[in-house]
């Protein structure tokens, strides 16, 4: 019989290693899915993982990827700190592309130097305001965040459709479903010459400074890190749960709504369906493979970036489907969860003693008659 016990003491060690142990069986794993269908395996993930990233126009590519990435993961690690299960980073980085690309196009036919500052706002605020309907349900209502947040993602989703079908579709469009093109006071200034790596990165990097320092430098950090720990604690502490739940809500709103805002005024300069092929989900992922930690969130980032630009060469070089990001990410979401179980349980068999089968008595035969 199989049985689960906690561990007296999880392995701090192995809780920093489990990530690369996730990272190296899910490359193994790769090896054997692509042997499977019919690739040579060395050769296929040599096209998946390196030549995305051979020359600086490539590493420039993945940098562009990461930008939402890790924007939306750094906000949702001060959630997952909180114990706060928001899985909205999604539908709060369209809100953030759908209200900043309505304010971009206040802009098409002036220069003014407030339309990037404005627009910027406007995701940051859209995407704050979107999870500012969890933190409302939650508090107030004692509604689920998990469900509110991902049921939120596709009513997002439908908004960004119905609009660039409708109030926002470019009357000029030739009934594509699309806004019309910024005008390029809106655009984000791309930082180096022959490549899309835009301003966002700038953004990504002052995140990262800041969402650091206030998880271990702030008293606001320290309560949330408490929060997360132990909610009684903190209640004992006269740390306010309902104060930090809706902060970290609405911080990782607004940073997610900033990854869509600088996506539409970023590489695609315009509203489209498709402003997100699941960076918010992937953020989920890249968090908890990071531990939550700013830096580990930064690597793990880019690795999730090298896997979206894997599966498009795949589809390119090695004539698969799309699925295989899904299945890459899928892969280490798997691994990482098994080794965090392992972790902190153990698995012991259990065999019943021998002296415990009791012998079978049968009756005499004048206890029978």
């Amino acid at each position: 019989m199989l049985k689960i016990e906690a561990r007296a003491q999880p392995s701090k060690h192995w809780a920093y290693f489990s990530p690369i142990l996730a990272v190296v069986l899910t490359l193994i794993t790769g090896a054997i899915l692509f042997s499977s269908l019919g690739q040579n395996p060395v050769e296929a993930l040599y096209i998946f993982f390196i030549s995305p990233i051979e020359d600086w126009y490539g590493i420039s590519e993945l940098l562009v990827k990461c930008i939402p990435i890790l924007l939306c993961a750094y906000g949702l690690s001060l959630c997952y700190r909180a114990s706060v299960w928001n899985i909205g980073a999604e539908g709060q980085l369209l809100m953030g592309g759908l209200i900043g690309s309505a304010m971009a196009l206040q802009f098409v036919h002036s220069d003014s130097i407030w339309a990037m500052p404005l627009t910027l706002l406007a995701g940051i605020l859209g995407g704050a305001a979107w999870a500012g309907i969890a933190a409302f349900l939650k508090l107030k209502m004692n509604s689920n965040e998990i469900l509110v947040t991902i049921m939120l993602n596709y009513i997002a989703l439908n908004l960004l459709v119905w609009a660039v079908h409708g109030p926002l579709k470019d009357p000029q469009g030739f009934n594509f479903p699309e806004s019309a093109l910024f005008a390029q006071s809106t655009i984000l200034p791309v930082l180096f010459e022959g490549t899309r790596l835009h301003l966002g990165l700038v953004f990504v990097l002052l995140a990262l400074a800041i969402i650091w320092v206030f998880v271990s430098k702030t008293f606001i950090g320290f309560q949330i890190r408490v929060l997360g720990m132990d909610k009684a604690a903190a209640k004992m502490a006269g740390f306010s749960q309902n104060k930090l739940s809706a902060l970290v809500l609405l911080v990782c709103g607004g940073l997610a709504g900033l990854a869509g805002a600088s996506e539409v005024s970023g590489p695609i300069g315009q509203l489209v369906p498709s402003i997100s092929p699941g960076y918010g989900y992937a953020a989920i992922i890249v968090a908890f493979l990071g531990r939550l930690h700013p830096l580990g969130i930064t690597l793990a980032g880019l690795l999730m970036a090298l896997i979206f630009m894997g599966g498009e060469m795949a589809q390119i070089s090695l004539a698969l489907p799309s699925a295989i990001t899904g299945i890459f990410q899928g892969l280490i979401l798997f691994y990482l969860l098994s080794s965090d179980v392992l972790i902190r349980y153990r698995i012991k068999i259990k065999l019943p003693p021998i002296n415990s089968v009791k012998k079978r008595v049968y009756p005499t035969q004048t206890e029978a008659q």
